[in-house]
């Protein structure tokens, strides 16, 4: 069985999985082998590539496009390497590497590119954290809002002014404030911190 895996670290409003999809099918994956999930690289618990670890028998292919879609992480890298090889499974990495552990082993050679490939893109992961970091501070500096516009007492709802009275009375407690005002629960406490300040 030949079972493709593939992987963006954001969601598909972000980022397109399809070209991946694509080219996974050209290696012999169908639509119902192959597993795909929008995470990080670096995250290890990724569900679709443990399920599809689990799922792989002896002599079973894997295919995927990159290293870097299989994971970002020399240390997860060798984990997987150890699956595949105790499974004794063959991974194909797309114009890149064929690892066949069918017989139980591997060779030391490509063993060593292996482990070079994950470091790679365990290093270009870094490299794209830190370019983030710099922007953020650049912006930072530069007096941009970074994150979220901080609430303030002119985005609170005029619902909430207009029934805050009578909480404030004690005729409404903070549950029937939520519902009168359609709002969620944690959002009439931050509404209140902001009224009262």
């Amino acid at each position: 069985m030949i079972y493709g895996y593939a992987r963006c670290s954001t969601d598909e409003a972000k980022q397109d999985i399809e070209r991946q999809k694509r080219e996974l099918k050209e290696m012999g994956a169908t639509d119902k082998t192959i597993y795909f999930e929008y995470a990080s690289g670096a995250k290890v618990n990724r569900l679709e590539l443990l399920k599809l670890l689990d799922i792989a028998k002896n002599g079973d292919t894997i295919v995927t496009t990159e290293i870097s879609r299989l994971t970002r992480s020399t240390k997860q890298l060798c984990d997987i390497i150890q699956v595949i090889k105790g499974k004794q499974l063959k991974l194909v990495v797309k114009n890149s590497i064929v690892i066949d552990c069918t017989n139980g082993d591997i060779d030391p050679m490509t063993n060593a590119f292996l482990q070079i490939s994950g470091v790679f893109a365990e290093l270009e992961r870094n490299m794209i954290s830190e370019r983030v970091k710099s922007g953020m501070a650049n912006a930072k500096e530069k007096g941009k809002q970074i994150g979220r516009k901080p609430i303030t007492a002119d985005d609170v709802p005029q619902s909430f002014y207009k029934h805050y009275p009578k909480y404030k009375t004690g005729e409404l407690n903070k549950r029937e404030l939520s519902r009168i005002c359609d709002i969620s629960y944690p959002t009439v406490y931050k509404y209140l911190r902001i009224i009262e300040k």
